[in-house]
């Protein structure tokens, strides 16, 4: 991202300047949440998180980012100078990355003087929507492998490059084993994998050429068998096998088009019949979970799915009904009462109960409040500075996020269904409602 200062919706500095010029710097909280669950999901899973962390610590106007504002004449010379000193010094509570969530529960609270919560709110939603959106998907179709590995192919489907790179990290969270990406592997520290294309095929005498030259150059590669034949290139993989003897370090074949069951199936018989039952078999080719659960369903022998353009851009459920809404100013709580697009007012927790390891129901409740089960807002910025205690690397998000959804229960998960989990408020969050709902209409 080149500024995050400026990535902000016009209205964000039109309201930020009203604030500053009526003196309204009383402690404000912010609520996201998502409205509604996308018809085809039953839970998504937080991601973004820490990205949007390190956004919000850095944010900082530079004197470019004050002399483009001060051109769109939307400000004055003081109000420049505030934002030229600006550092964001709230609060955010969060439920930590890899968490399944429900609709209408909170899963980020902003509590800060209200300019500075209300500037971050573009940055919020576009953080921790995107990786929320492909983190559920690729929990999807990690689950439809069922025990196959997935490899990201989606950089050059995405949409743009942030996307692209924020978008392999969200994927390993939702339980993805590697990337094409290799900013995102230098960013993020991901595994990086990929093979060749059908243009180095094409680009060599022969069919055979290109399987032995690449070969030379990389022994423990996947060779891309279809460009011609996908049969007849498996037979080629299992010559170059017999010419090179104990040399042959060939990992594994890649079948990139045609009807994936039958193929990997006669790959897999050509491959054991030649003794090469190390040989692995990668498929892709506009992959996305239905067909890979139809083909891991029927017991098609392939090892790993590479999955680029439907996961990229999440084709199914491209976006989210996410919201970002002021619940408390001043000590009073706020909400909004619009048809459809009701809020829950105040600071909130969302409290998880199981019962012998499943999760059974969620509570919203009040900030403060103790109520059964696991509390899942929890402290990740305090005073503007980082939480230390709650860091944690991409592979501790991607295991806790493996533990969480497997205690999910069995129907929300299964592929094609539409189950609802119970997500009720508490006596006094509803109370509180009331109380807010009438003040407000008075």
């Amino acid at each position: 991202m080149s500024s995050s200062a400026l990535f902000a919706d016009l209205y964000e500095f039109t309201m930020l300047r009203a604030y500053f010029e009526l003196g309204m710097n009383a402690k404000a909280t912010f609520s996201l949440f998502v409205r509604n669950l996308p018809p085809q999901r039953n839970f998504l899973i937080a991601a973004g998180l820490n990205d949007l962390l390190h956004e919000i610590e850095h944010l900082r106007f530079e004197p470019r980012h004050i002399d483009y504002l001060g051109s769109l004449k939307i400000s004055s010379q003081p109000f420049l100078d505030w934002l030229a000193d600006f550092r964001f010094s709230g609060d955010i509570h969060a439920m930590r990355e890899g968490t399944p969530f429900f609709q209408n529960e909170p899963i980020l609270e902003v509590v800060a003087p209200i300019a500075e919560a209300q500037l971050i709110e573009t940055l919020v939603l576009n953080q921790i929507g995107l990786q929320t959106i492909l983190a559920s998907k690729a929990a999807r179709v990690v689950a439809a492998a069922r025990g196959a590995s997935v490899v990201d192919f989606g950089a050059r489907r995405a949409q743009g490059v942030d996307a692209a790179t924020k978008g392999a990290r969200a994927f390993y969270i939702g339980g993805v084993e590697s990337t094409s990406n290799v900013a995102a592997g230098q960013a993020y520290g991901l595994p990086v994998a990929g093979t060749m294309a059908h243009s180095f095929v094409e680009a060599c005498a022969s069919e055979m050429d290109a399987f032995q030259s690449f070969s030379d150059v990389f022994p423990e590669t996947t060779l891309l068998v279809d460009t011609y034949d996908a049969i007849e290139g498996v037979k080629k993989v299992v010559a170059l096998a017999r010419a090179l003897g104990t040399n042959f370090k060939v990992r594994a074949v890649r079948l990139d088009s045609g009807d994936l069951d039958m193929l990997s199936r006669q790959t897999r018989r050509i491959l054991n019949e030649a003794g090469l039952t190390d040989v692995q078999i990668v498929a892709s080719g506009g992959l996305e979970e239905t067909k890979i659960d139809a083909l891991t369903s029927r017991g098609a022998p392939i090892d790993v799915f590479g999955v680029g353009t439907d996961m990229a851009v999440s084709s199914d459920a491209p976006a989210v009904d996410i919201a970002y809404k002021l619940t408390e100013y001043a000590g009073k709580g706020r909400m909004k009462l619009s048809a459809g697009k009701r809020s829950l007012p105040g600071r909130k927790q969302v409290f998880r109960e199981l019962r012998d390891g499943v999760a059974v129901r969620d509570v919203i409740g009040r900030e403060g409040e103790t109520l059964p089960g696991v509390p899942l807002l929890q402290p990740f910025m305090l005073s503007g500075r980082r939480v230390a205690e709650q860091t944690c690397d991409l592979p501790q998000i991607r295991d806790y996020a493996k533990e969480q959804l497997a205690a999910l229960p069995s129907h929300l998960k299964a592929l094609g269904s539409h189950a609802r989990y119970d997500v009720v408020i508490s006596d006094e969050l509803a109370s509180y409602e009331r109380e807010t709902r009438a003040q407000l209409i008075d």
